[in-house]
C-alpha cells in the first residue's frame, strides 16, 4: 500500500542528512571522523545537577506523570533567571512553560497558533524547525533576511504590503542558527514597534542566550517595554548546561501564547520525566560558574578555529555568539556548493560540517562549523584540511 501523506509530502529530502548518513558510514568503517556537524556539547552537565537527578530518581514517587506545563518549581526558576538575568518580570503561572526543548516548544506552539494559510515570516537561512514546524501546521512561509538592520524593515513592510493574507506572525532568533548574527536591544525595540502596528505575533528564539563572547551579553526582546503584549521568547538549557539530551527548553511571554501553547500540551505530553525536571531546577538554581565556564570554552574553540583554519588557507569569519562559525566555501572551492563540498571534505580530510543549504536557499555557498571538539581535534581538522586544499 502506497499513500501520499499531505504533511510528508510538505517535506523535502534533509539535506544534511546525506553528510550525516556519510559520517556514520565512515565510523562504521573504522575511519577516525571529527565531527563539526551536529551542535551537540561534548561535555557533561554540572555534577550538582547530576547529582539532583539522581536523589529525586531514587524516590519511589518520582516516577509518575508529571505536569504537562512543568512542576511549579522550574517554572519559578526560570521566572527568577530573567529577572537576574535581562530585569524582566514574568508570572511563573500565567508567562512560563516548560518545553521539551525549544525545538518541541516551537512546533507545538506553531500547532497551537497557526491556521492553514496563515503567512508566516521566517529567516533564510534559520534553523530548520523556524520554518518546517510551521509548514507542518498548515502555513505558508515568506522568506525574511536574517541580518538585522534598516534593510531588514523595509522587507518587513514589503512582505506586509504584498502578501494575501496580511503575515500574522514574525519569527526572529538570536544569535542565529546558523548564521551566529546577533541583535541589539535597539533592532527588538523596532521589531515590537513594528509587530504592534502590523497586529504581528513575535517569537523570538534566544536558545543561545549565553554563549556570547567578547565580553558583549545578548539582549532578550522581553527587555523592551511592552514586549509582553506581542512576543513570545524560547530558551533552552541544552547549550548553557551542557543538558542538549535532557530536552529542556522554555517558553516565556505573551500570556495568550503561552496558554494557546500549554493547553494544545496538555493533549500531547504528560512533561519531562519528574526527576530531570528537579535537575534543571538545580540548574538554574545553583552555582552557575559553568556557564562562565562553558563560554571560556566555546571562545577558546572559537578564536583556535579561526586562527588555525585561516592559517590552513580557509579564512572563516569570528562568530560573536552561538556554538557555531558560519564560514563561507574557500574561495577555489566554492563553484562546488556547500554539499559537495561538505561530501568532500568528510571523504577526503575526514572532518565533518553541515551544509548550509540545509538551512535555506541563502545557505548556499556556506557551511556550518560547530565548536564541539576539544582544541587538540580543531588543530587535526586544520592540518586535514590544509592537505585537502592543498590536493
Amino acid at each position: 500500500m502506497s499513500r501520499d501523506f499531505y504533511r510528508i509530502k510538505r517535506l523535502p529530502p534533509y539535506v544534511i542528512a546525506e553528510v550525516n548518513g556519510m559520517r556514520h558510514a565512515a565510523r562504521r568503517a573504522g575511519r577516525d571522523i571529527i565531527d563539526l556537524g551536529m551542535g551537540n556539547p561534548d561535555q557533561p552537565p554540572p555534577q550538582h545537577v547530576i547529582d539532583k537527578l539522581v536523589e529525586v530518581a531514587a524516590k519511589p514517587d518520582a516516577h509518575g506523570y508529571s505536569q504537562s506545563k512543568g512542576i511549579p518549581g522550574l517554572r519559578r526558576a526560570q521566572a527568577n533567571y530573567y529577572q537576574r538575568r535581562f530585569g524582566v518580570e514574568l508570572d511563573p503561572e500565567s508567562e512560563v512553560v516548560v518545553t521539551m526543548g525549544s525545538k518541541e516548544g516551537l512546533a507545538s506552539l506553531a500547532t497551537a497558533i497557526t491556521a492553514p494559510g496563515d503567512v508566516v515570516l521566517a529567516p533564510n537561512p534559520s534553523y530548520p524547525i523556524h520554518t518546517y514546524g510551521f509548514i507542518l501546521a498548515g502555513a505558508t512561509i515568506r522568506e525574511i533576511p536574517t541580518t538585522p538592520g534598516d534593510a531588514y524593515f523595509r522587507i518587513l513592510d514589503k512582505a506586509m504590503a504584498h502578501s494575501v493574507p496580511r503575515p500574522t506572525i514574525l519569527i526572529v532568533n538570536y544569535p542565529s542558527n546558523p548564521t551566529a548574527e546577533v541583535a541589539d536591544l535597539e533592532f527588538y525595540t523596532r521589531v515590537v514597534d513594528w509587530a504592534r502596528e502590523n497586529d504581528v505575533m513575535v517569537i523570538s528564539d534566544l536558545a543561545y542566550s549565553e554563549l556570547y563572547y567578547d565580553g558583549k551579553p545578548t539582549p532578550s526582546i522581553l527587555q523592551v517595554p511592552g514586549a509582553k503584549d506581542v512576543a513570545v521568547e524560547f530558551t533552552s538549557l541544552s547549550k548553557t548546561y551542557r543538558m542538549a539530551g535532557w530536552r529542556i527548553g522554555f517558553a516565556v511571554g505573551n500570556a495568550e501564547m503561552i496558554a494557546a501553547l500549554t493547553r494544545v500540551k496538555s493533549y500531547l505530553d504528560y512533561g519531562a520525566f519528574t526527576p530531570i525536571q528537579a535537575a534543571a531546577c538545580a540548574a538554574l538554581n545553583g552555582p552557575q560558574d559553568v556557564v562562565e565556564e562553558n563560554r571560556q570554552t566555546f571562545q577558546r574553540r572559537r578564536d583556535l578555529l579561526v586562527e588555525s583554519f585561516t592559517r590552513a588557507g580557509w579564512p572563516i569569519p569570528a562568530p560573536p555568539a552561538s556554538m557555531f562559525a558560519w564560514a563561507p566555501l574557500p574561495e577555489k572551492m566554492s563553484n562546488l556548493g556547500s554539499l559537495e563540498f561538505s561530501k568532500q571534505l568528510l571523504e577526503k580530510a575526514g572532518v565533518a560540517v553541515a551544509p548550509g543549504v540545509g538551512y535555506g536557499e541563502a545557505g548556499e555557498g556556506f557551511v556550518r562549523i560547530a565548536l564541539v571538539e576539544n582544541e587538540q581535534r580543531i588543530r587535526q581538522a586544520a592540518r586535514n584540511i590544509k592537505r585537502f586544499l592543498a590536493d
